[in-house]
């Protein structure tokens, strides 16, 4: 016997041991293939174009491991940098002699409306230095004609095409899936305009969601027409007839109509930018924006003094943060360090997040809360920064936004489901319980809420949202009634936002932090930090791994994949929630 319990314990150690060396191997091996497929380096010469290609992927928050940009799909590493990066390389590139100019040459991209904003001013910063911007496409979308529209020239294809239609926002019910099924969705929220719970108990969108979904696309539309029109001298008005009218059908439209210049090959563009460049070669000297990051120190020589910059860049949960989500605990943490460090001057809060959990919202807001009474804070607001995103955004000194940011949603909402009748009809299965307490067993997804049960949900949701507006009605200097009237779960575009009180102007991420700076003091002295936690190797190992599980489902799920995507965030939360209702495409 004791001969067969040391050989079983001597096996189980081999299997750990070997795990363990097993794990090891991988972290190495990709860290490896990571470090293999990485961007090269570019070297520099003079009349060099710097090429922004929004292909290469831009992010909020740091990549914590060069793991995070490989592509366990296609093992090829997607080059990636922060937006701050690209934001200091656009500006530095302005003053370095060897930069020409700017070719953008944006095709698509995945970046939202208010980081296009941000780029889009930095690079009509750039072009005060006197050196040229020019645009090509063989396809433009909407968002990335938006973008190309402030270069000094845009050029096409002459088989291609802009497209130009305007922006929608398309909302997937549910409530006759889950009539058919025998399911039903137990609902308690406070406002009319919180319309993240409507797919499940509707069949199309209410008033309140369709007059809130329209004001807000015609915000967001109006901001970019505006822009256009400056760039591009054409009339807002005649923008929104070609969009009605579906004008732009060919590329010679395209060229009537203002939109672009020329009609060029690419093999044309590259003879221009050589000339535009000042180069002597049959092609022009061209450096990626990846490249010229990599290869240039950008951020400010390192100071005693230290703007703070921590990223709140996903959906708001409980606990740690974990891959793409915010985590209440995380983040809470690196707000408590920057507040006691006292090489910190002051914090930027960068906030791009549909919200989440309101418990953990709390969590945030309290540190943000207890910054402001020792040290300048302001917050930067990305793509999206509503619900659980204003929440921890309200107690900051300064709230800036582009025009297009989403934000607002100021309501609170909880979502249970009854299955018992789809179990007991559809599979013939039913399920007792025996409790101690009349409502031990609540949120069990087998039975309805009773009359009690529900009074008393709506009485979380109701504190929760009492607090909220609280905590609103005292970081903006506004009554406790005023936020109510302007909250009820409503979302609101940046422009409406300003109007309203909610945030104080606009400005972008770099705006944000040279404010920060002025209000500590340190404007002409101080170093930016990044916080952001240490990436563990194993965990990102297993993250890619999980990503390649995610892909093979988005491949069968197709454009349906981010409401699955939308649908498995929010249904894996538990207590009320503070989020918003959904996403569009500028397309």
């Amino acid at each position: 016997m004791n001969s067969f319990f040391k050989t079983f314990f001597a096996a189980l150690l081999a299997f750990v041991v070997g795990g363990i060396l097993i794990g090891i191997f991988a972290v190495m091996t990709f860290a490896g293939l990571a470090a293999m497929f990485s961007a090269p380096v570019a070297t520099v010469g003079s009349n060099a174009v710097l090429k922004i290609d929004l292909a290469e992927q831009i992010t909020d928050s740091p990549i914590s491991s060069p793991l995070r940009s490989l592509d366990l799909r296609t093992m090829r590493v997607r080059p990636s940098y922060t937006l701050l990066e690209a934001l200091t390389a656009i500006e530095a590139a302005a003053d370095d002699d060897r930069i020409a100019g700017i070719y953008l040459n944006v095709a698509g991209g995945s970046a939202g409306v208010a980081t296009l904003q941000e780029l889009r001013g930095a690079v009509s910063q750039f072009k005060e230095s006197g050196k040229f911007v020019v645009g090509y496409s063989d396809f433009y979308t909407q968002g990335s004609y938006y973008f190309t529209s402030v270069a000094d020239r845009v050029w096409l294809n002459p088989e291609g095409t802009i497209l130009w239609q305007g922006l929608a926002s398309n909302v997937m019910f549910y409530k006759g899936l889950l009539d058919k099924l025998g399911v039903r969705a137990e609902v308690v929220r406070h406002g009319s305009y919180k319309a993240a719970v409507e797919p499940f108990i509707l069949d199309r969108m209410s008033p309140e969601n369709r007059e809130q979904t329209t004001t807000l696309l015609g915000s967001i539309w109006g901001s970019l027409l505006s822009e256009i029109s400056a760039s591009r001298g054409i009339d807002s008005a005649l923008l929104q007839n070609y969009a009605s009218d579906l004008a732009l059908r060919s590329a010679s439209a395209a060229l009537e109509y203002g939109f672009v210049d020329s009609l060029l090959y690419n093999d044309q563009v590259d003879s221009l930018l050589v000339s535009l460049s000042g180069g002597t070669g049959r092609e022009p000297e061209v450096v990626t924006l990846g490249q010229y990051i990599a290869g240039h120190r950008l951020l400010p020589s390192p100071s005693a003094n230290q703007v703070a910059v921590v990223y709140a860049d996903g959906q708001i949960i409980d606990g740690p943060s974990v891959e793409e989500y915010v985590g209440g605990q995380t983040v809470a943490a690196q707000l408590a360090r920057a507040r006691t460090d006292d090489r910190v001057k002051a914090v930027v809060l960068r906030v791009n997040s549909p919200g989440g959990s309101a418990l953990a919202s709390e969590v945030i807001w309290r540190e943000v809360e207890l910054i402001r009474e020792q040290k300048p804070v302001v917050v930067s607001m990305g793509d999206v920064a509503a619900s659980g995103g204003y929440y921890i955004s309200c107690p900051a000194d300064i709230i800036l936004a582009s025009p297009a940011t989403i934000t607002g949603s100021i309501g609170v909402f909880g979502l249970l489901f009854d299955a018992g009748d789809a179990l007991r009809n559809k599979l013939g299965i039913t399920v007792d319980v025996a409790r101690t307490n009349p409502s031990a067993d609540m949120g069990v997804p087998f039975r309805p809420l009773s009359a009690a049960e529900r009074d008393y949900l709506q009485y979380q949701v109701e504190s929760v949202y009492g607090t909220f507006i609280g905590h609103v009605a005292a970081g903006r200097n506004l009554s406790v009634a005023r936020v109510d009237e302007i909250g009820g779960g409503r979302v609101w575009s940046g422009v409406s936002a300003r109007e309203i009180g909610l945030v104080d102007g606009f400005g972008g991420l770099k705006t944000a932090i040279l404010l920060a700076a002025d209000r500590a003091g340190i404007a002409d002295d101080f170093s930016i930090r990044e916080v952001s936690e240490p990436a563990d190797p194993l965990t990102e190992v297993l993250r890619s791994l999980s990503q390649v599980r995610a892909a093979s489902v988005e491949s069968e799920l197709g454009l349906a994949f981010r409401e699955y995507s939308r649908l498995q965030r929010m249904l894996g939360e538990r207590g009320a929630q503070a989020i918003m209702p959904y996403t569009f495409d500028i397309h």
